[in-house]
């Protein structure tokens, strides 16, 4: 029981140094319907492809179950939080988690998608530079789930954490 503690602190599940400077979209909870209407016609299609009866599927409806209660824990929790010691930036598979002295600019990026001779426009997102010259890629895009019917919000968190960044930097 001693690396219970250090388990739920690693999850982030107990204390608010970590918040959330936005609430997050109604987009979320349909895309987490979405996932279950899927998951259940992946699982119907299981069960009649290789005909399931009785105690398999009721393993196969417990794994569907659980990936999805996983899986949409995980879509509720996705995006940027802030904290007295620097961001973190939750995925849907991991986690990370930078110092605000490993940052050396919170910036907006116009993500644009290729194809052949022509550039799609994707919107803006916001782009962690690290002072190793590296780039991080964060959860916040302004046509997302959290924003896209929210500009001024996306534009408010953007210049939430460029202003923590900044009093990070200077303290």
């Amino acid at each position: 029981m001693r690396f219970l503690p250090a388990v739920v602190g690693i999850l982030g599940l107990v204390g608010d140094e970590w918040k959330r400077p936005y609430t997050p979209g109604t987009g979320r909870w349909l895309v987490i319907g979405w996932e279950a209407v899927a998951l259940g016609l992946l699982g119907w299609s299981t069960v009649e492809q290789f005909g399931l009866a009785g105690p398999g599927v009721r393993i196969l409806a417990t794994v569907i179950a659980a990936v999805w209660v996983i899986g949409g824990f995980r879509i509720r929790e996705m995006g940027v939080y802030v904290g007295p010691a620097g961001l973190r930036i939750r995925g849907l598979l991991r986690s990370r988690t930078l110092r605000w002295d490993e940052i050396a600019h919170v910036r907006l990026h116009r993500h644009t998608h290729k194809l052949g001779h022509w550039q799609i426009e994707a919107g803006m997102t916001v782009l962690i530079e690290r002072r190793d010259g590296t780039t991080v890629n964060t959860e916040l895009w302004a046509q997302g789930v959290d924003f896209h019917t929210r500009p001024q919000l996306f534009r408010a968190v953007y210049r939430e954490l460029r202003e923590r960044h900044l009093a990070a930097s200077f303290s």
